[in-house]
């Protein structure tokens, strides 16, 4: 099964996207997606994230047009919009590491918390019809480290500058749908998406677990890792951006979903440990050996549980995730061996594992997967 235009009731075939932070560990897989589903791909960001980068390595920049912009640039984000004119975005620009967000607090709310008011607005004067998944993260939620996991109804907020930027970024999109958006002649409509702790292929972030991994295994290092015992929702990169092409559609024919907040994350019974993580990587990575640096660690608060429900994308949508755990840490590893042994087919690499996910997903009756 090749991945194409069937998928997904063929919402995207021929329309015009844009995907802000396309050069990112998410939103370049989401242009890979997207190329495949048959649309007009269109990115907007500030540069590559990181060295390596998945979407220079896979070339993308040669299939989409791209804008160089920095998102709290309101005037070019504005003028970019209303260019491109269209049919849907995916908003995924953000600072999106806790850690630095301590380090440079005010580059993190404001790339966060303006960059999603400059999209929002941008919208807001758009003369054409257009849907808007808007992407936040988990850690949204005012974490209060219980073991259930949090609805979309539950308080907003956060100890950490990201996670109040993410929860000021959702009370705009909420502001937004309900003051401008809501109106029947608005040809806008948005919805917010919540995930995180995303792993797979092609992710180089700075002070990731899994890239850390990678990078060090790859050289035959022992890696650090600090606070084994974390516990958090992790699953294949593949699986929210399912989420977020999911909810496109639906919300693109259903307008009572204007200004609704879904979560996307693995089973609830899929909820595993850092120190887990690393071993499920060792079983897929020969003479792979890590240190436990917690007691040396520098102390800036990271959440020790978290968990997502998932209910109301599985009744609204009909989503839920498809890859198992191990099947989520074997595809990742899977994809960087290909990396380090054959660089130069990245993109190639990249498709295989999109091919793959699909044929996991029809076989198991995935919603999306019907037309």
């Amino acid at each position: 099964m090749k991945v194409g235009t069937k998928l997904f009731s063929n919402s995207y075939d021929g329309k015009k996207i844009l995907i802000t932070g396309d050069t990112g560990f998410k939103g370049s897989w989401l242009v890979s997606w997207l190329l495949e589903l048959g649309a007009e791909v269109y990115g907007l960001s500030n540069g590559i994230v990181s060295m390596p980068s998945h979407f220079d390595i896979a070339g993308l920049h040669n299939h989409i047009r791209h804008f160089d912009i920095d998102i709290r640039d309101l005037s070019k984000v504005e003028r970019a919009i209303r260019q491109i004119k269209p049919d849907f975005v995916f908003h995924l620009a953000a600072q999106a590491l806790v850690r630095l967000s301590y380090q440079d607090p005010i580059t993190t709310l404001t790339t966060n918390i303006l960059g999603t008011a400059n999209v929002l607005e941008s919208l807001r004067h758009l003369e054409n019809a257009c849907t808007g998944v808007i992407i936040t993260s988990d850690k949204c939620y005012d974490n209060v480290e219980w073991t259930w996991g949090y609805r979309e109804t539950d308080a907003l907020g956060g100890k950490d500058p990201y996670s109040a930027s993410k929860g000021a970024a959702e009370l705009l999109i909420r502001t937004y749908a309900a003051s401008f958006f809501a109106d029947k002649n608005s040809g806008v409509k948005i919805a917010a998406a919540r995930a995180g702790n995303v792993i797979g292929g092609g992710d180089w972030a700075q002070d990731r677990i899994v890239p850390d991994c990678m990078k060090a295994w790859s050289k035959n290092e022992r890696v650090e890792i600090r606070n084994p015992n974390s516990t958090r929702p992790w699953q294949h990169v593949l699986e929210p951006l399912s989420g977020y092409l999911l909810l496109g559609k639906f919300l693109d024919g259903d307008s009572s979903l204007n200004g609704e907040a879904f979560n996307f994350g693995p089973s609830s019974n899929q909820n595993y440990t850092v120190g887990e993580l690393i071993t499920e990587m060792q079983n897929n990575w020969e003479n792979a050996e890590w240190k436990d640096t917690s007691m040396d660690s520098d102390s800036v608060h990271e959440s020790g549980m978290l968990k997502l429900c998932c209910d109301k994308a599985l009744h609204l949508l009909e989503w839920e995730p498809v890859l198992s755990f191990d099947e989520t840490v074997e595809l990742t590893v899977e994809w960087y061996k290909k990396y380090y042994d054959y660089p130069e087919n990245v993109f190639m690499t990249t498709r295989d594992q999109l091919n793959k996910y699909v044929d996991m997903a029809i076989k198991r009756g995935l919603s999306w997967t019907r037309n």
